[in-house]
């Protein structure tokens, strides 16, 4: 990535510019079309259809926004796309739909969702898709290892690292403490090796992120800025924010 200023250039709408209580749902069509409307770069998550489809939704389940329920990847992308969400008309979409829908226009940060389990269908199927996008476009994942096959099978392709602090050991169940400490200060970077940097807002500043972005000169996008206090240390400490709610 020879230069990331396309990368950092606008604010980047989290999910798309949702907004629930006016109907607008995170990752609908709906959201993506208005980040694009208001000239935002989108994040968006990717997740596992059955039949090896890449699903541009956030959760492992179907509970928390549709009228369906049960693990997303029980379920064939067909299915997937016949399920509606809560008081809408938006369905599911594939990665191939929204590379359709946005056609260029705004910038694509895209995570990739990972169990931490070796599985690399998703990554493989993501890989395809974008091969072929002529917009601008990233991805980027809490696994290193996602990064990593990223990085073998589609090498152009600019990659990002996201961490935290990793406190939260209820919702990190799949990882151990070492895991944990390393993500938290970036030393699965030497198997990543990402091209930017995406660090949760209420953690910074922190070292490692300051010396990945001061030293190593990865751009370093911050998440999720929702308050004017988040907006104020990501306009210190990152190059670009991943916000939603108010508009920045």
């Amino acid at each position: 990535m020879a230069s990331a200023d396309w990368l950092i250039a606008r604010p980047v709408a989290h999910r798309g510019l949702h907004d629930s209580a006016a109907g607008v749902i995170e990752n609908t069509p709906l959201a993506f079309a208005g980040a694009v409307a208001g000239n935002y770069a989108i994040e968006c998550d990717l997740q596992l259809a059955a039949d090896g489809e890449a699903m541009v939704f956030h959760d492992d389940t179907l509970d928390r926004l549709t009228e369906g329920s049960g693990r997303v990847d029980a379920l064939a992308a067909a299915a997937l796309k016949r399920v509606t969400f809560r008081a809408t008309s938006d369905h599911m979409i594939t990665l191939g739909e929204l590379c359709e829908l946005v056609a260029g226009r705004v910038t694509l940060v895209i995570e990739v969702k990972s169990h931490f389990d070796g599985d690399r269908r998703l990554i493989r199927r993501a890989a395809e898709v974008l091969a072929g996008y002529r917009g601008p476009v990233a991805v980027m994942s809490f696994d290193p290892e996602c990064i990593a096959t990223f990085r073998r099978i589609e090498p152009f392709l600019p990659r990002g690292l996201i961490s935290e602090r990793f406190e939260d050991t209820d919702h990190w169940r799949e990882l151990t403490a070492g895991q944990r400490f390393t993500m938290r200060h970036l030393l699965t970077a030497v198997i990543a090796r990402p091209n930017f940097i995406a660090y949760d807002i209420r953690a910074l500043p922190a070292l490692a992120p300051g010396i990945a972005r001061d030293v190593f000169h990865l751009p370093l996008l911050t998440w999720t800025v929702r308050t004017d206090n988040d907006k104020a240390a990501a306009q210190l400490f990152a190059d670009a924010m991943i916000f939603e709610g108010t508009e920045p």
